[in-house]
């Protein structure tokens, strides 16, 4: 008789338990179910890096002066700059000049201690390569212009996961009361109507 009412015991103290566990998960569930998502449906959407973004690097042939200030201030010394001595203007003279992005940390001082400026940040993030040799930029590939997130019309271009307008093209220009990514129907009419009351009551 005590063995069962033991046992009893024992189911309904892990029944709590739980219980109490299912509850504390969907309470987590429910608090973020009203939250609009922090992601994006890559690569379909795909947000705007900032202005500051330390992308790919681009690379101007007819400005680099050949004088390996980025190989001394680079962590890993991984620019390969190839250069020969003119001996009619006794300057060097650039041949080659390569990165490679499979072990590059993108730390930008390469671009922050140029003296001619002629590496540069981009906003490309997309490197990724079956071969890693592939990963290895002359200065041919580091000279292609840079792609923006704005220039692929197959992609809806989000800016803080907020939807770009349509014909809009500079990203940091774009109102707080636009449409964003996941937001409530209702909260975006609420946007829209404090925006449309500010208009209105500006002289």
């Amino acid at each position: 008789m005590f063995g069962f009412l033991k046992q009893v015991g024992d189911y309904s103290r892990e029944a709590a338990a739980a219980a109490r566990g299912i509850t504390q998960g969907l309470a987590v569930t429910f608090d973020h179910m009203r939250r609009r998502p922090v992601t994006v449906q890559y690569p379909y959407e795909k947000l705007i890096p900032s202005e500051r973004y330390r992308g790919r690097i681009h690379f101007e042939f007819d400005k680099c002066i050949a004088c390996e200030v980025c190989v001394r201030v680079c962590p890993i010394n991984l620019p390969v700059v190839d250069w020969v001595m003119n001996k009619e203007t006794r300057k060097k003279q650039l041949k080659n000049y390569s990165i490679d992005f499979g072990v590059c940390i993108f730390c930008g001082n390469c671009v922050e201690y140029c003296p001619t400026n002629c590496l540069s940040m981009t906003e490309e993030y997309e490197l990724a390569a079956f071969d890693r040799h592939s990963l290895n930029f002359d200065n041919v590939a580091l000279g292609r212009l840079p792609t923006s997130v704005t220039m692929d019309p197959a992609v809806q271009p989000l800016r803080e996961l907020a939807y770009l307008p349509k014909g809009a093209v500079d990203p940091h220009g774009v109102p707080d009361q636009e449409r964003r990514a996941g937001q409530l129907p209702q909260a975006a009419a609420a946007a829209n109507t404090a925006a449309n009351t500010k208009e209105d009551s500006q002289p």
